[in-house]
């Protein structure tokens, strides 16, 4: 008599199967006790943050404001020497047949435009200096 694990529909089952000249006697045993469940696998490590992009130190201040995107600048909206507050629209670009609005993280002084109507931007570029 030979002893087997045979497993239907996820349920497993010891088999006792004796081979005899005049056919093969099959004896059922009750059920196995049922495996350990596996292991859960690890958690897939996600990806990492993107990294944040240019953002201010701090609101009131100096500071760059810069591109978010490609595209082309349709309009500036200050000048050298401006007084700005936190939320002013500086300019105007197209990208991706859009028109967005740069808006200043800062309050501030304009101390220099690096662009001008037509400029194509790329994106980090350096728009505006607040001081």
């Amino acid at each position: 008599m030979k002893q087997y694990k045979i497993t239907v529909n996820g349920k497993t089952y010891d088999v006792d199967v004796e081979d005899v000249e005049s056919g093969v006697e099959v004896k059922a045993v009750a059920p196995a006790a049922p495996k350990p469940a596996p292991a859960p696998a690890p958690a897939p490590k996600s990806a990492p943050a993107p990294a944040p992009k240019a953002a201010p130190v701090t609101k009131a201040g100096a500071g760059e404001i810069v591109a978010p995107l490609g595209g082309t600048v349709l309009s500036v909206s200050v000048q050298e020497g401006q007084q700005i507050k936190e939320g002013d629209v500086v300019l105007i670009f197209e990208a991706m047949k859009m028109e967005n609005e740069v808006v200043s993280p800062y309050s501030g002084t304009v101390k220099k435009v690096h662009v001008a109507k037509g400029a194509v931007l790329e994106v980090g570029q350096v728009l505006v200096t607040v001081g």
